[in-house]
């Protein structure tokens, strides 16, 4: 199954990585949004991101000036936006990326399924919810994947790419390749919750929370016997923080409603109460520590 266009639904914090990486590894990419206001921001941070990789090529000697800009124009020019989804009616491949929400994504792949030519193999980069839901939703599950990059898309090299009882061996392959062909290790696993990643480190997050809550070390103790004692490159507490405490209970609430007999899935009050608090960690400027942008204050 060849893929030579790419659509993509969403053009905000992963929809425009997803965009960005496609169009460097030549493929001619459809990016479709609800508003131009979501779209022009979403193209602008993709331009000023080619740009700022021409200029690191140019500065360490791995490109002329010539030919980074040669190739950031070429990629620029393989990038299409619009307003419309009958402009994804002939992509080899639509990845879907807007908001976490699954009767919104339902939604979209029941119209998606209605306008994309029979072959095109649809694609959520969901990071919690089942697939194989939005797989029936879209009237293919044969053709159906999931397709999770992590953020941000262009410097994180994994893919995870899901498969259901119902995806077709070629679909779940063409979907490997893709992975591979834009530059990224893609990792193949069932429709299980949370996937590999998710479901390690999402409870890994959880125990770190409830050893706080009960006392047992303060969080800056956490963190570091982690970083120290693992070799992580941040600790649990820190890690929630910077993925958004909100974020994090909204995984966890879906995986305790849908698997409550799963030990693994619990919620700490003191997650609770700090997003009740608007505490949401770095986004807010303060989680479980204060934060000054992207830093630890």
């Amino acid at each position: 199954m060849e893929i030579k266009k790419v659509g993509v639904v969403g053009c905000g914090l992963m929809g425009h990585g997803i965009v960005q990486v496609a169009a460097q590894a030549g493929y001619e990419v459809v990016v479709v949004e609800t508003e131009q206001g979501y779209l022009d921001k979403g193209l602008s941070r993709i331009e000023k991101s080619l740009a700022k990789l021409a200029a690191k090529s140019v500065e360490k000697g791995k490109a002329t000036a010539e030919d980074a800009e040669a190739g950031r124009a070429a990629s620029w020019g393989r990038i299409t936006g619009s307003l419309d989804k009958q402009d994804l009616a002939d992509c080899d491949l639509v990845c879907e990326a807007i908001i976490e929400d699954l009767e919104i994504k339902k939604a979209l792949f029941a119209e998606l399924g209605s306008i994309c030519k029979p072959d095109t193999i649809l694609a959520s980069n969901t990071s919690s919810f089942p697939v194989s839901v939005m797989a029936e939703a879209s009237g293919r599950a044969d053709k159906f994947v999931g397709l999770h990059f992590f953020n941000p898309v262009q410097l994180m090299r994994l893919v995870e790419v899901v498969r259901t009882d119902a995806t077709d061996p070629a679909v779940f392959a063409a979907a490997q390749g893709f992975g591979k062909s834009v530059g990224k290790a893609p990792v193949g696993c069932k429709d299980t919750p949370g996937f590999v990643v998710n479901r390690l480190l999402v409870p890994y997050m959880t125990q770190s929370l409830l050893m706080l809550e009960r006392g047992d070390a303060t969080a800056a103790d956490i963190d570091a016997a982690m970083q120290f004692g693992c070799g992580h490159p941040m600790g649990p507490i820190t890690l929630t923080d910077y993925v958004g405490l909100d974020t994090t209970l909204y995984i966890l609430e879906g995986w305790v409603e849908r698997y409550p007999n799963e030990p693994a899935f619990a919620i700490p009050e003191i997650l609770r109460q700090k997003v009740a608090e608007g505490k949401l960690g770095r986004k807010t400027g303060e989680g479980f520590y204060k934060w000054d942008g992207d830093k630890k204050s």
